[in-house]
């Protein structure tokens, strides 16, 4: 559904974007990652033509941007990082007056109009002005508006941004619910929120792609990644022990103690019933287990993993 090929921005001597290129597919909901000013909104803006790239292609639902723009607009619901509304329009009336704009014809608009209102919770909401709305309804009214033709493509950026905690709860479920029919690309910095609404991540820094996929597959492509933490009610000294005449002392990732209790990070045993001598033979060792799981890094984690990286690289 969006094909990017080496694509570059620059803005006179600053270089926003530096040969990107990725691709997302049908109903994928794919979350574009990155810190403030790595080029997630200029990546997006050129994928809406609101602007044109210096160079590099850019394909939405089959179309160029750049030579088919009235195209691609009409396969593309785009909510930008900040919402632009008109104040003293009622929702519903809002929403009519966007219709029009989109080619939803009147005998359309109506049953388009009451489904977003549905699926964006804003049914009670139709009378009020959208100015008196608080920032988390407004938000809503954004999404409904990117609706209205039903597109298959949805390009939100930073749609929970500035809000609170309920609010972008709801924002979330809302967007998880639009992933089930859309192709869905969103960008943000808030990680924990993107992992929970997204499939596939793709991290920029500094205009460049460094990371590009699930979050288990790239949890998995750092040392470390994903470990078994052991967690015991016995002084470290004799859980190391135990664990070194399993013959895994010298992977150990982490280890500490803290007031008799004591713990171990070893990297992941792929086989469930080598695990699972581990664990026997810890016990049988007189070791007091407390705790024994799988852990994965959080998406946190692996952002500042690969940035950490590509740092080190650079220098």
């Amino acid at each position: 559904m969006i094909e990017v090929r080496e694509l570059t921005k620059y803005f006179y001597d600053v270089k926003a974007i530096d040969r990107i290129s990725f691709e997302v597919g049908r109903d994928e909901v794919v979350g574009f990652l990155g810190p403030n000013g790595a080029g997630k909104s200029t990546t997006l803006k050129i994928l809406t033509c609101f602007m044109p790239a210096t160079s590099g292609s850019a394909r939405v639902a089959g179309h160029d941007v750049f030579s088919d723009s009235l195209a691609v607009r009409s396969q593309v619901g785009y909510l930008p990082e900040n919402v632009s509304l008109y104040k003293d329009m009622r929702v519903s009336e809002y929403l009519h007056y966007r219709a029009r704009i989109k080619g939803v014809s009147s005998r359309d608009a109506r049953q388009r109009i009451g489904e977003t209102l549905d699926t964006c919770g804003l049914t009670d909401m139709t009378r009020r002005m959208v100015g008196q709305l608080s920032k988390g309804y407004r938000q809503r009214v954004g999404l409904a508006d990117a609706l209205l033709a039903d597109p298959p493509i949805l390009l939100l950026d930073e749609p929970t941004g500035g809000l609170d905690p309920t609010q972008r709860m709801e924002v979330r479920d809302l967007v998880a619910r639009l992933g089930e029919r859309h192709t869905v690309f969103l960008s943000s910095h808030i990680l924990a929120e993107v992992e929970s609404m997204c499939s596939r991540v793709i991290i920029i820094k500094k205009g460049r792609i460094i990371a590009d996929g699930r979050p288990d597959d790239l949890a998995t492509s750092l040392q470390g990644g994903e470990r078994i933490r052991v967690e015991a009610a016995s002084p470290l000294a004799a859980l190391l022990a135990a664990v070194e005449s399993f013959g895994t002392k010298d992977a150990v990732l982490d280890s500490g103690e803290s007031e008799g209790a004591s713990f171990v990070e070893l990297p992941l045993i792929a086989e469930k019933e080598r695990r699972g001598a581990l664990l026997g033979h810890l016990v049988n060792s007189g070791v007091a287990v407390v705790e024994f799981r799988l852990e994965r890094f959080s998406l946190e984690e692996i952002f500042i993993r690969f940035t950490l990286e590509e740092e080190e690289e650079a220098a």
